[in-house]
């Protein structure tokens, strides 16, 4: 049996998510299953129609409105609540080898989600699953609860220069 651990990527710089799809792109191309769950993030980008071709061995799913800029609205509440139901089935099912909850820790750190809701599911995970955890803002206590956790920092990026998001490279 294979032992599934905790990752967490947060930080502020940037590939997070990146990360992320890199280790589901691993795993799909070893035969395992991979369920991502993406949430406060609304945009279709690249990524998301690399995902699509995957078929059903990376199924992938948004849950919100996006970007939330100011006070979280009562749909950003439901969309989370509804991402999270769903990452629970998932994770619980054994249909999928590796869940990926991207952006989950920009949800905790605005309040679309519990920290203690997150907890529970590090905790009652079945021990053959992978669980990766994104996001800036990670919780002090996710932090200590995860096996593996890498800081992303930004020394310098060129959007600093004002170079926009470049389809294919970071949209």
């Amino acid at each position: 049996m294979r032992q599934g651990y905790v990752q967490v990527y947060t930080g502020n710089g940037k590939g997070k998510t990146t990360a992320a799809l890199g280790l589901a792109l691993r795993a799909a191309g070893a035969g395992m299953k991979v369920f991502i769950a993406q949430f406060v993030k609304e945009e279709r980008c690249s990524e998301h129609l690399a995902l699509e071709r995957f078929g059903e061995m990376i199924v992938y799913r948004q849950y919100g409105r996006g970007l939330i800029r100011n006070e979280p609205a009562e749909e950003d509440v439901a969309g989370a609540r509804e991402g999270m139901r769903e990452v629970s089935d998932a994770v619980h099912s054994g249909a999928y080898d590796v869940v990926i909850l991207d952006e989950i820790n920009v949800a905790v750190s605005l309040g679309l989600i519990g920290v203690e809701e997150v907890l529970a599911l590090i905790r009652e995970k079945p021990d053959s699953v992978e669980l990766v955890l994104t996001g800036r803002n990670a919780h002090e206590a996710v932090i200590k609860e995860a096996d593996l956790v890498t800081e992303m920092r930004e020394l310098k990026h060129y959007y600093q220069n004002g170079v926009g998001a470049r389809r294919g490279i970071e949209k």
